[in-house]
């Protein structure tokens, strides 16, 4: 499947809300809750406006993972940037429907090829232990097992920790 990652715009807020809406079990059984407040349409505009004024001042990249019809397949975010030493944390999460055809990978592929012109040369991820599947996106596309974290939580009946990952250009 050929996809495509593009900056989130205002524009796109109605359908990632859906997106969002429709993946929410899904996703909170591999990352925890985003709370319901952000499944009210009013605040999660609010939020993302928020979100894309970080955009505007290149503090954080927020991208839409879509098919070449438009459709959402998925969303992945570099935040956390510290633009004077290159840095910035990934995120990603693709709808239930699009997992296992290779859509986070291909997706992380492409945003890695962007990094040169962020000015970005090291990226951090972190992924529950229990998504093995993410693990592997992040080890696909170069990124390094660093340690799993001292911090334990539990999350749908399963105590989990965090895994660290980094990648370098």
């Amino acid at each position: 499947m050929e996809i495509l990652i593009e900056k989130l715009h205002a524009k796109d807020f109605e359908k990632l809300f859906e997106f969002e809406l429709e993946n929410r079990a899904f996703f909170e059984e591999m990352v925890p809750s985003r709370g319901d407040d952000y499944y009210n349409f009013e605040t999660f505009k609010q939020r993302n406006k928020a979100l894309m004024d970080e955009q505007a001042q290149e503090l954080i990249y927020l991208y839409l993972i879509k098919n070449k019809e438009g459709l959402i397949l998925g969303r992945m975010n570099l935040v956390d940037i510290e633009k004077s030493q290159g840095f910035g944390h990934i995120g990603y999460r693709v709808g239930k429907a699009y997992t296992g055809k290779g859509i986070a990978n291909k997706a992380l592929k492409l945003l890695l090829e962007t990094t040169s012109k962020l000015g970005i040369k090291q990226i951090s991820a972190k992924t529950t232990t229990n998504n093995i599947a993410s693990q592997k996106v992040l080890e696909k596309n170069g990124f390094k097992y660093i340690a799993t974290g001292n911090e334990e939580f539990i999350m749908n009946g399963q105590l989990l920790s965090f895994a660290n990952y980094i990648w370098e250009k």
